[in-house]
């Protein structure tokens, strides 16, 4: 291996080393990409409330979401971007370093390369773009039961995270929860979506708050 490496020229060696680090970084960004866009609901199989209506919809807040998603959008360009670029120097460079190795002139061996580089950048793009697809498939569905009611199957304690069950295009489903105004809403508690958080979360008040609210302003 050393008298391999050794019988390269700095130029060949460069192009190996730089492959080696870009692979590096690239495996890291696509593991990271796949573990955002990992995760979801399990459903399970019971029989609930399954009504979805508006009541209760939180109109401003579904705008400020919206907003949210967009911003979200174009941060996914920006790495779904750099994503295409480091494949393209990833493969740009491993092709290089083994057209150099197989004496190719160094013209016609980043010619080559470049056109190995291009087909690792279109890939990259079209499996990316895939994956967020897929991820808006879920937040599309999980928006359908914003305004209906569930139940608190884990403890949502004051400012953090628990779980509800709650019908999700018309198939009950565990879907994780925060509590709206951050405080406590303990299981077994009967809640109303007010809102989406994000792809997986959702924003819930309890139906006996909302009724008291009610009567208190008749």
């Amino acid at each position: 291996m050393i008298e391999w490496w050794n019988s390269l020229t700095g130029v060949n060696q460069g192009f190996y080393i730089a492959a080696a680090v870009l692979s590096l970084i690239f495996i890291w960004q696509f593991i990271s990409a796949m573990v955002g866009l990992s995760g979801g609901e399990g459903d399970v199989d019971i029989e609930a409330d399954t009504d979805i209506d508006a009541d209760g919809m939180d109109l401003d807040n579904i705008e400020a979401h919206s907003l949210e998603e967009a911003g979200e959008s174009i941060a996914a360009f920006k790495v779904l971007s750099l994503r295409a670029i480091l494949a393209f120097l990833m493969l740009f460079c491993w092709a290089a370093g083994m057209y150099l190795n197989t004496d190719t002139p160094l013209s016609r061996a980043l010619l080559y390369a470049t056109g190995w580089g291009l087909g690792a950048w279109v890939v990259v793009t079209l499996l990316v773009n895939l994956l967020r697809r897929l991820a808006e498939t879920g937040t599309a569905r999980l928006s359908t039961c914003v305004g209906g009611r569930g139940m608190v199957y884990l403890n949502i304690p004051a400012g953090g995270q628990g779980e509800v069950r709650v019908a999700v295009s018309g198939t009950i489903s565990l879907v994780k929860a925060r509590a709206a105004g951050g405080g406590e809403i303990k299981a077994g508690t009967a809640v109303r979506v007010v809102r989406m958080l994000d792809q997986m979360t959702v924003e819930v008040r309890p139906v006996e708050a909302e009724e008291n609210g009610k009567e208190e302003d008749q």
